[in-house]
């Protein structure tokens, strides 16, 4: 059953941040430095927890700014942050351009087509000579799941679909291609930084029930597929997983990535 805007905010508070978010904002952690930054934007910030984060380790000197998806979000991250009397400043408003020292985007769960504009955006309300920031999954994530999702596809005779996994792979943007695109949007000295972080489930029917899957991924991957189709497929991913691993655990990989980068 398809989830509505705020229970899906409810998972992404109780499992995905967790599950998901944290691998990448680990790696945010290691390289993010504030401390010539007088205030941050954090863009698409979720349920707020790794704005907070950043507002506990600079707060002291650095304003924080974030904005939420929708207003789910926005009222789940306001209420977390009076609870622990954060000063994370929430909202879902529309900055103006050149308005911060730093910039941090969280593009997690963003269309690959959407990334250009995401990047540009990103840059645009940072300050020249600010600090410019976005971190997502890149070429040579989840193929894993990928093969065996298209090898489902075809036991239930749906091949026709076929070419939605081949876009989902050719979708992910590579370092490359990250780097050309935070050029076009204007910046410089553009770096990355990559975490291969690995998904463990105990068997298929764990895999396919898991709120990072069930709620957040499949959703996307599969949306082109009519609700029987996806219920078919699925049930045959788990199968096949179960008889490809056996009694082995099931892994799928994704490339963790950090893009960085100053405003021209």
């Amino acid at each position: 059953m398809v989830k509505t805007q705020k229970e899906l905010a409810f998972l992404r508070d109780l499992y995905i941040t967790e599950e998901w978010t944290k691998r990448f904002t680990d790696l945010v952690d290691k390289h993010l430095d504030l401390r010539d930054s007088d205030n941050l934007l954090y863009l698409n910030a979720g349920t707020g927890f790794h704005a907070m984060a950043v507002d506990e380790r600079f707060g002291e000197k650095t304003d924080i700014f974030a904005t939420c998806e929708n207003e789910d979000m926005l009222t789940i991250a306001r209420d977390k942050a009076a609870a622990i009397s954060s000063k994370v400043d929430f909202s879902t408003i529309r900055f103006e351009d050149d308005a911060f020292d730093a910039v941090l985007t969280d593009a997690t769960f963003a269309d690959p087509a959407a990334i250009a504009s995401l990047i540009e955006n990103t840059a645009r309300v940072a300050r020249t000579g600010g600090d410019v920031a976005l971190f997502l999954p890149t070429a040579g994530s989840f193929g894993e799941i990928f093969s065996l999702l298209w090898e489902a596809m075809y036991n239930e005779d749906l091949l026709e679909y076929g070419p939605v996994v081949e876009n989902l792979i050719a979708a992910l943007p590579t370092i490359s291609h990250l780097e050309t695109l935070a050029a076009g949007a204007g910046m410089i000295n553009v770096n990355t930084e990559t975490s291969i972080e690995a998904f463990e489930f105990d068997d298929g029917a764990e895999f396919v029930g898991s709120p990072l899957v069930s709620d957040f991924l499949m959703p996307v991957w599969l949306s082109p597929m009519a609700e029987n189709e996806r219920e078919r497929v699925l049930e045959r991913l788990a199968q096949n997983i179960d008889a490809e691993d056996g009694k082995l655990t099931f892994r799928f990989t994704v490339k963790a990535t950090l893009l960085t980068g100053e405003k021209d």
